[in-house]
């Protein structure tokens, strides 16, 4: 009797929720035979992303591919089965003087879904997305076949597979490069914006800046809309540090990590609680600007400091809505975006606004276009819909797109830039679902 892999799968948002057939495999012998028994695969790294991408009829969990391969000290080259997490890529590096050219917002994802994804970071305008430091990778095909891709071999699979949401194979392994430092510590500048003019000048003025982000309070309107706190670093030189970080400027001490213990009910988000965070958030740094040194972990990943964070927007989960708009009309777009958000009262807590530079027009499937990226958190209730129906009018109305790797909502118009990868066998519900709004 055949067992049944049946369970119930979501990923970080907690929507939606399916219950799907789900296995993990270690042997590619193995993961071989799944493909070929199943007429739709998906491969799902860690379950960290937000959207519906990584869902399917049949899902493969690349959690046990979880091995290092290779870490070539001298050139900074690291290579890895493609579950391993980026987490322990930089338990292995920092210590050595290295660190991720590229990195998003929470360092517990794959590094197979990094490149599905082609995650980018606080520095596109600077270095770009991730795919700019992939060497190499070895892809199976929807007949079993393992094939290595890279520029020169199987180009066409690679650039196809890099932001292509796992629809054209299940990556196995990676080859990519890393990045030197002294510390494991960044230079820091905060500085304090009234609204969004304030906000964009400043973005302008720091494009030279490799690092650079801003934290956006969504629910202002009038004068103060786009009251904002932007974030700006570099990776700190040992001879930069203060004496009692310098002594060992590649090792940081160990931190409490609370754990969110519960789902919180479903009354604690409300619009006067995230009225009152963001304004929180806005006061807690007094002085208009802050130079200081922080840890890597604390600049790049926030809120991996708290375990199970996502449970605090209770068992109806939470959307990450994150969208660009070209720069040319950057500022006007984000105006009527927060416009529109601050008249539903549905604030989100988290509000993070990026500078995109010109992106790598090789890589035709990924997210970024020269421009402003704006990614909010919004609790699901019975509003949300008609909100993401409304952002999707005005980002389309101003030529931008959203991004497949947080989206499970958005109409098909904004997330049908996939190309050339319609195969038969790699199929995601999110896939399924921009095909029959299509159709």
């Amino acid at each position: 009797m055949k067992p049944n892999f049946t369970q119930k799968v979501t990923n970080w948002g907690n929507f939606p929720v399916v219950e799907k057939e789900m296995r993990s495999e270690d042997s590619f012998k193995k993961i071989k035979e799944f493909v070929l028994n199943h007429n739709e695969v998906i491969a799902r790294g860690n379950g960290r992303c937000y959207g519906d991408a990584s869902l399917g009829e049949s899902i493969f969990s690349t959690k046990k591919l979880n091995k290092f391969i290779s870490f070539d000290r001298l050139n900074g080259v690291i290579e890895c089965e493609s579950g391993v997490l980026l987490s322990d890529v930089l338990e292995v590096v920092v210590p050595q003087g290295y660190f991720l050219y590229v990195t998003p917002g929470t360092k517990f994802i794959s590094v197979g879904g990094a490149i599905a994804s082609d995650v980018h970071g606080k520095n596109h305008h600077a270095e770009g997305c991730f795919s700019e430091y992939v060497i190499e990778f070895k892809l199976m095909t929807e007949n079993g076949e393992i094939i290595t891709c890279s520029r020169e071999e199987h180009s066409e699979k690679f650039w196809a597979t890099i932001g292509g949401m796992g629809l054209t194979g299940i990556i196995l392994t990676a080859k990519f490069k890393l990045k030197n430092i002294e510390s494991a510590y960044i230079r820091q500048e905060s500085i304090k914006a009234d609204n969004l003019d304030e906000i964009f000048r400043l973005f302008d003025e720091s494009e030279n800046w490799t690092y650079t982000v801003a934290w956006i309070d969504c629910l202002q309107k009038g004068k103060n809309i786009g009251r904002s706190i932007l974030m700006r670093g570099e990776h700190a030189f040992q001879h930069e540090l203060p004496q009692n970080l310098g002594r060992t400027p590649l090792r940081l001490k160990k931190k409490l990590e609370p754990t969110v213990p519960f789902y919180f009910p479903g009354f604690v988000l409300n619009s006067l609680t995230v009225k009152i965070f963001n304004w929180l958030y806005y006061k807690k740094q007094s002085k208009k600007e802050v130079k200081n040194f922080i840890d890597y972990e604390t600049f790049f990943y926030p809120l991996d400091a708290i375990n199970d964070w996502n449970k605090i927007y209770g068992k109806s989960g939470f959307i990450q809505y994150q969208m660009v708009i070209p720069k040319e009309s950057g500022k006007e777009g984000m105006k009527k975006i927060l416009e529109t958000i601050a008249a539903s009262g549905n604030g989100s807590f988290l509000a993070v606004l990026k500078l995109f530079g010109k992106n790598n027009h090789q890589a035709y499937n990924s997210f970024p276009i020269e421009g402003y990226t704006l990614a909010l958190d919004f609790k699901v209730n019975s509003k949300l819909k008609k909100l993401v129906d409304q952002l999707d009018s005005i980002v389309q109305e101003f030529g931008g797109r959203i991004y497949l790797t947080k989206d499970s909502m958005s109409r098909s118009s904004l997330t049908n830039y996939l190309k050339n990868i319609q195969s038969p066998k790699f199929v995601s519900l999110q896939h399924k679902r921009i095909i029959n709004n299509n159709s």
